[in-house]
């Protein structure tokens, strides 16, 4: 049984509802492109960086939450004034956050599985 909650969600308000309802200190987002019928994301750091996210979620702290967001397709992403970047401040898929600061990793970062484990473990 792992010792955080995982929970999946798709777009921005789905998003929002689920992190302005949680009350836990440390909600810790995955935001990647989202992913076709066959589970695979459009965006091919994405795809290399979940699996070493992955490898690192031992490394949350206990009763943590970790969200994943799925940001829409790739049209929806590109355009400059999406509710990720308007709202959020997001440059790019993935970014890896600990909500409510400032930490976080984006693109390539979220490959070294040294600064996910620190991130994770910096709480």
């Amino acid at each position: 049984m792992p010792h955080y909650e995982e929970i999946k969600v798709q777009g921005f308000e789905e998003f929002k509802r689920i992190a302005e309802g949680c009350t836990n200190d440390s909600v810790f987002v995955l935001f990647c492109g989202s992913k076709n019928e066959e589970g695979v994301s459009w965006c091919p750091d994405c795809v290399t960086a979940e699996p070493v996210i992955r490898g690192e979620l031992c490394h949350l702290p206990e009763g943590s939450i970790f969200i994943y967001c799925q940001v829409g397709e790739r049209a929806y992403w590109k355009d400059p004034n999406n509710d990720f970047k308007k709202n959020l401040k997001l440059t790019g898929v993935p970014t890896l956050l600990k909500y409510g600061s400032h930490e976080k990793l984006v693109e390539d970062e979220c490959l070294k599985s040294d600064l996910v484990r620190m991130l994770f473990s910096d709480s």
